[in-house]
């Protein structure tokens, strides 16, 4: 197989960011004017987004699901910071323990294993659940998703009223702590657990035993592959990802609050692994991919801030949704294609009669939101004009 077949997927990605950037530049000057800012910010969010995201797209290898990281993201912060309030030493004054004056670094160290240590807890008793219990992945980890966030909010008052003060957002803003929020030291770790993973999935045979169990369970199983341990390798390493990635967004942020730390970010993980060329089949997916994968989540992102006019958090939802949708899509036809199957349908009968205006009023609307009624109107007639040729072209070539 050559380099170009091999990372086509990747190589893609780097067109696709290129020409996010380039579509950037026609509406906003910013990265000509500010290019040292840009280029931080960008990579440090791609950095705290890549560290749990790697963890996602492992599990998603092996045939699972993680619904959890955003959770383990907000309970693993919690925890950090409970471990830092209970070294700090006690204001005399107020009887309450002062964060800001813990000197060392042997405290943030404590907290930093306390909380890789609960990630590992996490990532085991998932694998539990799904192993033992058998629940589906998707629902051993829905129930994290629901239960570590609120079991975070009943700890962190529960925690900080025997030590003095009775809060549910905790703050960390030790100054050795602090450093961790340089946005160099989120790449360096990013860089670090990409190339681990890296050498993990291609270069040892645990990786191949992890492709093996996503390609084929049973017959993983039955080639005498420890499937059971390899679930628990992938949903530990998905676990722990997400609660080094909660140290860091924790030293970004300065304090844990359940009530919005990691919303959502899950989602945004899961996404970006998709991107990067992971199938929710399982069995596919490689680690350079998913690194690129979460750049270009993270350009386009930056990019909708900057190009829309206003209210641009709106829009990520709906443009990352459109990014997964596509990406699935895109999947799946070269995988019909590489198995020499009968190309793939999307508009098939009536079916495909009804959902082509939905699509176009889809896509419409959101222009109509974002730059008026003629540009809403003619985006409808435009992309309905392009679907029903896409469906003529597919019926004449499927009565071939």
């Amino acid at each position: 197989m050559g380099f170009a077949s091999k990372y086509r997927n990747e190589l893609g990605l780097l067109v696709a960011i290129a020409g996010v950037i380039g579509f950037t530049l026609i509406f906003n000057q910013a990265y000509l004017t500010s290019p040292a800012l840009n280029v931080k910010n960008i990579l440090h969010q791609t950095a705290l987004l890549g560290i749990f995201a790697l963890g996602a797209a492992i599990v998603i290898i092996v045939g699972g699901i993680d619904l959890s990281s955003g959770s383990v993201i907000v309970f693993s912060a919690s925890i950090c910071a409970l471990v830092l309030m209970a070294c700090a030493p006690v204001d005399p004054g107020t009887g309450v323990p002062d964060i800001g004056k813990i000197a060392g670094w042997s405290p943030v160290l404590l907290a930093i294993g306390v909380t890789l240590l609960v990630g590992l807890m996490i990532g085991t008793l998932h694998t539990w659940l799904i192993t033992v219990v058998r629940l589906p992945p998707f629902v051993a980890t829905l129930a994290s998703l629901v239960g570590l966030r609120s079991f975070a909010k009943v700890l962190n008052p529960a925690v900080t009223k025997v030590l003095g003060s009775e809060v549910t957002k905790v703050r960390a803003d030790a100054d050795n702590f602090i450093y961790l929020s340089e946005w160099w030291v989120a790449l360096t770790v990013f860089l670090v657990l990409s190339v681990a993973c890296y050498f993990l999935m291609s270069h040892t045979v645990w990786g191949r035993h992890l492709y093996a169990l996503g390609g084929n369970e049973e017959a993983a199983r039955l080639s005498g592959i420890r499937t059971d341990r390899m679930k628990w390798l992938a949903y530990s390493i998905g676990a722990v990802t997400a609660s080094i990635a909660g140290v860091l967004y924790l030293a970004k942020i300065g304090a844990a609050n359940p009530a919005t730390l990691g919303m959502g970010y899950e989602l945004n993980a899961i996404a970006a692994a998709v991107v990067g060329g992971c199938s929710l089949r399982g069995g596919v997916g490689l680690i350079p991919g998913v690194m690129l994968g979460v750049l270009f989540l993270r350009v386009v992102i930056d990019s909708i801030n900057k190009v829309v006019p206003k209210g641009s958090d709106d829009y990520q939802g709906m443009i990352v949704g459109f990014l997964v949708v596509l990406a699935v899509a895109v999947n799946e036809l070269r995988r019909q294609s590489g198995g020499g199957g009968q190309r793939k349908m999307f508009f098939p009968g009536m079916l495909g009669v009804a959902v082509i205006p939905i699509l176009a009023l889809v896509v419409s609307c959101l222009l109509f939101v974002m730059y008026g009624n003629s540009a809403g109107i003619i985006t409808f007639f435009s992309v309905l004009g392009i679907l029903s040729a896409w469906k003529i072209a597919e019926s004449a070539t499927a009565k071939r």
